[in-house]
């Protein structure tokens, strides 16, 4: 079962993949500062997960009018989230869950998924800046995209 609105939002460092290197993101980063918007997703180079990323870097200036910092996570290496962070020209973090630890902390692996163990669902949490989940949603279909107009709302 999804973690519950209200609750306090499990710590993470996980690292992402940028030209400059590998860099480690951690919850810590922004609390008390901004509001952090996490999207767990199943795989890079997939169509479902393709259209939600890319619709949140489109929309990305109405995330960071609501100070909220946005992140995809995934249990994709992060050398892949890179180069498809790239290819996508997604302008937001992606971080990689590789151990499959938060995503497990965050109730959200599908134990099976066509054959894939530990996949993360599609799933978003707003985390306030006080470290309390704001918003909650999980998804057993991967083929479902979140409301992005609820999240938003979630950040006002």
């Amino acid at each position: 079962m999804a973690l519950a609105i209200g609750t306090k939002a499990p710590a993470f460092s996980l690292k992402s993949k940028t030209a400059d290197g590998l860099k480690d993101i951690a919850l810590s980063d922004t609390l008390g500062k901004k509001q952090t918007v996490l999207l767990f997703f199943p795989l890079v180079y997939t169509g479902t997960c393709t259209t939600e990323m890319c619709t949140i870097s489109q929309g990305l200036d109405a995330y960071n009018t609501l100070n909220a910092a946005v992140y995809g996570v995934s249990v994709d290496s992060p050398f892949a989230q890179e180069a498809w962070a790239k290819e996508l020209k997604l302008t937001f973090p992606l971080i990689s869950d590789f151990n499959k630890e938060v995503s497990k902390a965050y109730d959200v692996l599908y134990p099976d998924l066509l054959g894939f163990k530990g996949v993360s669902k599609r799933s978003v949490f707003v985390i306030g800046t006080d470290g309390s989940i704001k918003y909650s949603w999980v998804s057993e279909d991967p083929k479902i995209l979140p409301d992005f107009a609820a999240i938003q709302a979630a950040l006002k």
